[in-house]
């Protein structure tokens, strides 16, 4: 028997039996969870009704992350899958589904932002950092370029320090088993105080 979506098997409100009116329809159907993982890509084509296509992701190791407070969107490995408000048994098997919480490479948001601002992000490795770099000549133009920008270079606390781990908090917003693909955006201000909270709840206990 094959996963069915239709309501003609339920019950009335009043709790009565309705009498079977037809068998199953094709357009009634449903399809097993894709259950994508972490590692190298992998996405099936499926066929879907007017000839239109899903891709369903089985394995997917990086995806497009948003940083909102900065504007900015980069491509980055999936680390890990840590709290997950539907289902712990998706957190266990490190399943990648919409909503989820992982963890992501904060190396080329680091990057960026000490491109653009002239600032480490991270303050542990900002002073060890510091005494190895070289010097790199800056025109006068770049120099005021960036001193203008330092002004705004403000980074939440909690931010900051997941930037000296190397390993930031996400969400996923898109589907992977749908579209094929794990985008997200990184969690930033009560957001990020409600689920890390919400993650040394579930450690605790």
């Amino acid at each position: 028997m094959g996963i069915s979506r239709d309501s003609v098997h339920k019950r009335r409100k009043t709790g009565g039996k309705r009498p079977m009116v037809r068998k199953k329809r094709k357009f009634e159907l449903g399809r097993p969870a894709a259950n994508t993982k972490i590692a190298s890509k992998r996405i099936r084509v499926v066929r879907t009704m007017g000839g239109n296509e899903k891709y369903r992701a089985l394995r997917l190791d990086t995806g497009n992350f948003a940083w909102a407070s900065e504007g900015i969107t980069r491509k980055t490995r999936v680390l890990d899958v840590v709290y997950n408000a539907s289902n712990n048994e998706l957190v266990r098997t490190k399943t990648l589904v919409k909503n989820a919480i992982i963890q992501i490479d904060s190396t080329p948001f680091r990057q960026w932002y000490e491109g653009h601002y002239g600032v480490t992000a991270g303050r542990k490795k900002k002073n060890a950092e510091e005494k190895t770099e070289e010097i790199v000549k800056k025109s006068n133009h770049a120099e005021r370029k960036l001193a203008a920008r330092k002004v705004d270079a403000k980074i939440g606390q909690l931010l900051d320090d997941q930037f000296n781990t190397g390993r930031l908090y996400a969400c996923i917003a898109s589907r992977p088993g749908q579209s094929g693909r794990c985008d997200g955006y990184i969690l930033e201000g009560k957001e990020l105080e409600f689920y890390l909270k919400k993650i040394k709840m579930k450690k605790s206990k």
